[in-house]
């Protein structure tokens, strides 16, 4: 269990450039020097991160740790690349309001909220590129960003969500019909029987204003919405806290996320720290293992037999229809809350096409983004 645990927050410390980035850290890691696993195994792993919803990069890392011990491993494994990342965001909610009122803090903050833009856009533009191939995973990707933008509701997303899961399983299904000489699925339903007992005590909890339960419940409920992790959480965690938290403190923690290594899902910490100002690390921890908790008990539903799941052609169907809408998603948050509140005058814009620009022809490491758009923020406060 240390050696998992060591390794992997090895890896939390410096895992920039999110889940893609983490993707490709784990490979090296884990495959590569160490080979706890072989090639066909890791690639099983990400296909199935990316058919379960929650946090892509994290349940591979899950999985990775499963391997090689268990459920403690898998445990292990998700403590050690979190921890870092929990512990920046948690020190940050708390301490923030005491050095947030300086002009050269202020300055980088903004500046880290441009750089949000043009991550974001790069995240919806390769997405896009990736999932939106077929005209109808291209207007079920239109349909959802406009269903939101107009009424944007976490009701809205998962009806979205069902729609185009719907839609891609008919529509989009890849080979033959199922028949009868497929290998049985064989799932773990101890497991899928937790997290429906979780779901239900969350849908119990959400309207009990003021009590723990329901930041377990804000946050749970958006773990078991979210497909393909990173950047797509935001505008499902705007949603579900946006009364709770005013839009700019919720820009300052996503921009926070930003600059530091590790999974973007820790936001969830620095947003619970400010739900629960009775005991903010109550509230912190709350939220991040409320927010993993669903991707990890549905990928122990189906690591074993995932080969076999993935096989099936409605299956595929249904994946690619939630990935297109997923894209919509992203589109929308794109626009609100990210560009809205980031994008304020001429020379915002101008900085974000920059940016933009620099990220895709020079492709600088996270680290020089972050360094750079915080630096120019602090800049312009002495203009």
């Amino acid at each position: 269990m240390w050696q998992i645990f060591s390794r992997f927050l090895a890896l939390g410390l410096i895992s920039f450039g999110g889940p893609a980035a983490h993707i490709g850290y784990f490979r090296k890691a884990f495959v590569d020097d160490l080979q706890w696993l072989d090639s066909k195994q890791y690639a099983s792993f990400v296909a199935l991160s990316q058919f379960m919803p929650g946090p892509g990069s994290s349940q591979v890392g899950f999985a990775i740790g499963y391997h090689k011990g268990g459920v403690f491993g898998g445990l292990a494994a998700f403590l050690g690349f979190t921890l870092p990342s929990f512990l920046l965001l948690f020190l940050f909610a708390v301490t923030s309001a005491q050095w947030l009122e300086i002009s050269a803090v202020q300055g980088m903050i903004h500046g880290l909220k441009l750089l949000a833009v043009v991550v974001v856009a790069d995240a919806t533009l390769s997405m896009f590129t990736q999932f939106c191939q077929r005209k109808t995973a291209k207007m079920l990707m239109a349909t959802t960003a406009v269903a939101i933008i107009l009424m944007p509701s976490m009701l809205m997303q998962i009806a979205v969500l069902v729609m185009a899961a719907i839609i891609g399983g008919i529509l989009l299904t890849r080979g033959e019909n199922i028949t009868p000489e497929n290998p049985p699925i064989t799932l773990n339903y101890s497991w899928l029987a937790l997290f429906i007992l979780c779901l239900a005590s969350s849908l119990y909890f959400i309207g009990q204003d003021d009590t723990i339960g329901q930041i377990f419940a804000q946050f749970f409920q958006v773990g078991s919405l979210v497909f393909g992790g990173g950047h797509v959480v935001l505008p499902l965690l705007e949603a579900s806290v946006g009364d709770y938290i005013t839009p700019d403190r919720f820009l300052t923690g996503y921009a926070l996320a930003q600059a530091i290594p590790g999974p973007m899902f820790t936001l969830a910490t620095f947003l619970g720290a400010d739900l629960w100002l009775e005991s903010p690390i109550l509230g912190a921890i709350v939220a991040t293992i409320a927010i993993f908790l669903p991707g990890f008990l549905l990928m122990l539903v189906g690591l074993k037999s995932w080969h076999t799941i993935s096989q099936r052609p409605h299956i595929a169907g249904v994946l690619a229809g939630v990935n297109a809408a997923v894209v919509g998603l992203l589109f929308a948050a794109l626009y609100q809350p990210v560009f809205t509140s980031a994008v304020i005058m001429p020379l915002d814009m101008a900085l974000v096409i920059i940016g933009f620009s620099l990220l895709k022809v020079f492709k600088p490491g996270i680290v020089w983004l972050v360094m750079g758009f915080a630096a120019t923020g602090a800049l312009l406060t002495l203009i």
